[in-house]
């Protein structure tokens, strides 16, 4: 017998998803909108079979699908190219966690090979002697470099022989990583939404890569095991496909000159402590947004100033700024190694647009790499990727990319706002962010206080 339940009385639980699917959690969320009921009395109406049902009419005809971000998927990737993982994180709303070359050794001839070399031998062939060179090129370069850091940083008197290979170890990684290719293996752990999951389908399956495109098959196959109905209309779509081919025939194609990382604000709003003053008046003002606007126009300065230093002068270190901050935007170009660009597109709430990976842009060079007598070695992989490139390129533009480095530069421009920025700062110029990552998180930073002093004289850095 059910116990019953008091309708005024506050309950907070969760449904179980060992007993319900995905489905038929959504589909209970989603009828509290028509039902008056409780959502585990829901719940125990929503069969899989009614839920199909609700989700084909609701969902998939009617277009409500909202109720689609209720159904939740953990989704295992592994042994995808590096590159193609860049595709499959490109997604704002789903949370991902990733093999990470900065803190473990990978093995040797871990690399992917594009199925569409198979068309061309000679290409395949000069595609995998590249990759070979690469990674026999990381193992020796890990040898010398820990060599070299012992001879830098004896073992201290109480340090285990262990605790002190492994710190030698995570140094001699996150330099000796920048060899490796843009076609090593990687592991990708994904939780997203059904929603969020049927658009990331979509692109894969509109993708010129054929591993991005299997990739998409594959994960529309796993995901209907779980949400059946919610992912089956995903599939190639012409627009990104036709889009993209316009894009590329618009676009000057002049070759590029080596350049040495940099971070550019290239736009930003003259007007933004005033609107930020509005957005904050705004909030607890009964008035229109022209009304406030108007006062917020005729005060002085000195007003504008202490409404603004009266938001942000009080935040902790570990506190998230207030919302108002996200009325302004700030655009920045990034010329920036491609492991640093991969952290930076963590970030994803801000919008970013990227370059094609190439060696156009020249390289970076680790310090640890010169200071211990590698770059000769170091060059000579440059050199082998770059005539891979060239010679993959003038046949097939698409794979080219996949025997850059992680050392190649790469172009991107980034729009974000105030409070993003406040994330975006503080946690990668920390002591804890990648060295590449933070040199050019200074430079942007540097150059957004510049402009608008009063608006980031109050962040806290690590």
């Amino acid at each position: 017998m059910a116990t019953k339940i008091n309708i005024n009385e506050r309950r907070i639980y969760a449904l179980d998803s060992r007993s319900l699917s995905q489905e038929q959690i959504a589909v209970t969320f989603a009828m509290t909108s028509r039902r008056p009921e409780a959502f585990d009395e829901i719940s125990r109406m929503v069969t899989d079979a009614k839920a199909a049902d609700f989700n084909e009419r609701w969902v998939l005809n009617y277009g409500h699908s909202s109720v689609a971000e209720h159904a939740v998927l953990h989704m295992a990737v592994e042994n995808i190219s590096r590159l193609a993982a860049d595709d499959v994180e490109d997604n704002r709303l789903a949370a991902y966690t990733e093999k990470s070359s900065r803190y473990q050794v990978l093995e040797n001839g871990t690399y992917y090979t594009p199925k569409e070399l198979a068309q061309h031998p000679g290409l395949e062939a000069t595609y995998k002697d590249a990759c070979a060179s690469l990674f026999a090129a990381y193992e020796k370069a890990l040898s010398d470099t820990i060599q070299f850091l012992k001879s830098q940083n004896p073992q201290k008197p109480d340090e285990k022989d262990g605790a002190y290979n492994l710190r030698l170890r995570r140094i001699a990684t996150d330099h000796c990583r920048f060899i490796l290719p843009a076609s090593t293996l990687t592991n990708v752990g994904m939780t997203i939404n059904s929603r969020a999951l049927e658009h990331a389908i979509t692109k894969l399956l509109s993708s010129e890569l054929e591993e991005l495109r299997e990739i998409g098959q594959e994960l529309k196959e796993q995901g209907r095991k779980m949400t059946p109905t919610l992912v089956k209309y995903a599939d190639r779509n012409e627009y990104i496909v036709g889009t993209r081919q316009s894009q590329k025939n618009i676009s000057n194609s002049l070759p590029a000159k080596p350049l040495n990382p940099y971070a550019k604000l290239v736009q930003f709003d003259a007007n933004a402590e005033r609107r930020i003053a509005t957005a904050l008046l705004y909030r607890f003002s009964n008035e229109p947004y022209e009304v406030v606007r108007k006062r917020i126009d005729e005060a002085s300065q000195e007003t504008i100033e202490s409404m603004i230093d009266d938001a942000l002068k009080t935040l902790g270190a570990h506190d998230v700024p207030v919302r108002e901050l996200e009325s302004i935007d700030y655009t920045f170009e990034f010329l920036l190694d491609y492991g640093a660009y991969r952290e930076l597109k963590r970030h994803r709430m801000m919008s970013y647009i990227a370059q094609p990976a190439t060696v156009a842009h020249g390289y970076l060079i680790p310090d640890l790499i010169e200071q211990g007598g590698l770059f000769g070695e170091f060059k000579k992989s440059m050199d082998i990727s770059q005539q891979a490139f060239d010679k993959i390129y003038k046949e097939m533009p698409a794979v080219a990319p996949y025997v850059t480095t992680h050392a190649h530069l790469r172009r991107v421009i980034c729009k974000m706002n105030l409070r993003e920025c406040y994330h975006l700062f503080k946690l990668r110029t920390g002591p804890d962010a990648h060295f590449t990552l933070r040199k050019v998180m200074m430079q942007a930073l540097g150059q957004a206080k510049q402009v608008h002093p009063l608006l980031f004289k109050h962040l806290r850095l690590r």
